[in-house]
C-alpha cells in the first residue's frame, strides 16, 4: 500500500484496490513516512502508553489506612475518596492523589463497600390467592373503561374481561354500565366458556355494592355466589393486581376505540367483537392449557333474595394500627402488621372471616393472622328481580 502511494497512486484508490479503510492506508502511510520501507517497524503497536504512571505503592497503602482510620474515628462518618483527600491534605502530602484515582485505588484493592441491587424474582400470577397461583383455579378480572365519546353519538363505557392463566378476553359496549349489565354480561361469558374459581373487581359500587350502607353485597357478588365463583375486591390505590385487566384496557383502546372511526355504537360493537375473536384465535393454545372451567349449570337462576353462602376475599392494606377496612366496617387485623396487605376471606357460611399476611417477596408465604366471627345482616328489602 504504501509502495503503490509513493508511486503516485491517490490514498483512495489505493484503500479500494486493497479493500482496507481509508483510515488504514493513511496510518501505514504515516508509520513509514521519511524512511525506507526495509527500515520501517512494520510490527503492531499496543494501544496502551509507552509509560504508565502507576501511583506509589506507598501512596496506596497510605490511602487505605486512611480509609480504616476514617471509618472508625472520624466524626462525620464519611470515608470515602473526598473525606480521604481532605485528610491526605490536612497531612501535608506533597503530591495529593486525585478523587478518580483514589476511587481507583479503592476499587482496585477491594475496599469499596458497594452493594448492588438485589433483583428479585416476580411472584407468580395471582399468588395472592394460593389455588390460582398453583394453576389449580382460574381467575376472571373485570374492569369499566368510562368517558368515551362517539362523534356526534353517545356517550360509551365499556365492560372488559380477562382471564389470568388462558386469556380469555371479552367487551361490552354500551351507553352505560350497570350493575344489572355486568350481571348479564358474566352470565353471557361464563355459559360460553365455563364458570371460573374466581372472578376479581376492582371497588366499584357497581360490582361491590353500595358504599354508604355497611355489609351490604350487590347483585354481582351475589350472582358469584349463586355459581359457586369466588368474588375478590382488589385493594384501592394498589398497583399490581389489576394489571391484567388494565393491560387489556390499553390494548382495547389502542386497537379498537382509538384505530377506527365508529359511526354509531352498533358499528363500535360489531369491530370490539370482531377484535374479541381474534384474540380467542390467538390464545386458543394458552387457553388450552388454563385451569379447566366448571359447566355451567342448566337449570340456574338468580335469586337475589336468598341468603348469601360461601366465601368473598377482600384485598386490604392494613392501616397504622393494623386494622383493615371492609363492608363498611373497620377490623383489627394484627398490630404487628401495620401498612401491609392482608387476604380477608368472609366466609359467610361458617359466619368467620378469616384474615391472612401478603407478601410479594414471599408470596408461598401467607400466615393467619386472625379470626373474626361475623355475621351478615338479612335485609330488609330484598333486590328487584
Amino acid at each position: 500500500m504504501v509502495s503503490a502511494v509513493r508511486r503516485g497512486a491517490s490514498l483512495r484508490s489505493v484503500a479500494r484496490a486493497f479493500r482496507v479503510s481509508l483510515l488504514t492506508v493513511q496510518r501505514w502511510v504515516g508509520r513509514a513516512r521519511g524512511q525506507r520501507l526495509d527500515r520501517v517497524e512494520w510490527a503492531d503497536r499496543p494501544s496502551t502508553p509507552r509509560r504508565v504512571r502507576r501511583t506509589a505503592p506507598a501512596v496506596e497503602d497510605l490511602v487505605l489506612e486512611l480509609r480504616r482510620e476514617l471509618k472508625e474515628t472520624s466524626d462525620l462518618g464519611e470515608f470515602g475518596a473526598a473525606a480521604i483527600q481532605r485528610e491526605l491534605r490536612a497531612r501535608g502530602l506533597a503530591a495529593i492523589p486525585s478523587l478518580r484515582t483514589i476511587s481507583r485505588i479503592l476499587e482496585r484493592r477491594g475496599a469499596l463497600d458497594g452493594r448492588r441491587r438485589v433483583r428479585r424474582a416476580p411472584p407468580p400470577r395471582g399468588w395472592y390467592l394460593p389455588q390460582v397461583a398453583e394453576g389449580e383455579a382460574e381467575l376472571d378480572s373485570f374492569d369499566i373503561v368510562e368517558g368515551l365519546v362517539i362523534k356526534s353519538g353517545p356517550h360509551v363505557d365499556v365492560l372488559t374481561a380477562t382471564s389470568l392463566h388462558g386469556a380469555l378476553v371479552d367487551a361490552w359496549p354500551a351507553p352505560g354500565v350497570t350493575a344489572r349489565l355486568a350481571v348479564d354480561a358474566l352470565v353471557t361469558r361464563w355459559r360460553a366458556v365455563g364458570l371460573p374459581g374466581y372472578a376479581q373487581f376492582d371497588n366499584d359500587t357497581r360490582f361491590q355494592g353500595p358504599h354508604q350502607h355497611p355489609d351490604a353485597l350487590g347483585r354481582v357478588v351475589r350472582l358469584c355466589l349463586s355459581l359457586g365463583v369466588v368474588p375478590v375486591f382488589a385493594p384501592p390505590r394498589e398497583t399490581g393486581f389489576q394489571a391484567a385487566i388494565e393491560s387489556l384496557n390499553g390494548r382495547w383502546q389502542a386497537k379498537v376505540w382509538a384505530r377506527f372511526q365508529h359511526a354509531s355504537l352498533a358499528a363500535l360493537e360489531e369491530r370490539s367483537a370482531r377484535y374479541v375473536a381474534a384474540s380467542h384465535r390467538r390464545h386458543a393454545a394458552r387457553a388450552e392449557g388454563a385451569p379447566a372451567r366448571r359447566p355451567f349449570p342448566a337449570d340456574w337462576r338468580l335469586d337475589l333474595a336468598a341468603p348469601a353462602r360461601g366465601r368473598v376475599i377482600f384485598l386490604r392494606r392494613t392501616s397504622a394500627q393494623g386494622a383493615a377496612s371492609l363492608l363498611g366496617h373497620s377490623f383489627t387485623v394484627n398490630p404487628l402488621w401495620p401498612h401491609r396487605l392482608v387476604r380477608a376471606e368472609v366466609d359467610l357460611t361458617a359466619g368467620v372471616i378469616r384474615c391472612y399476611g401478603l407478601r410479594r417477596r414471599e408470596p408461598r408465604e401467607q400466615p393467619l393472622l386472625r379470626e373474626l366471627p361475623y355475621e351478615l345482616p338479612r335485609r330488609r328489602r330484598p333486590f328487584a328481580q
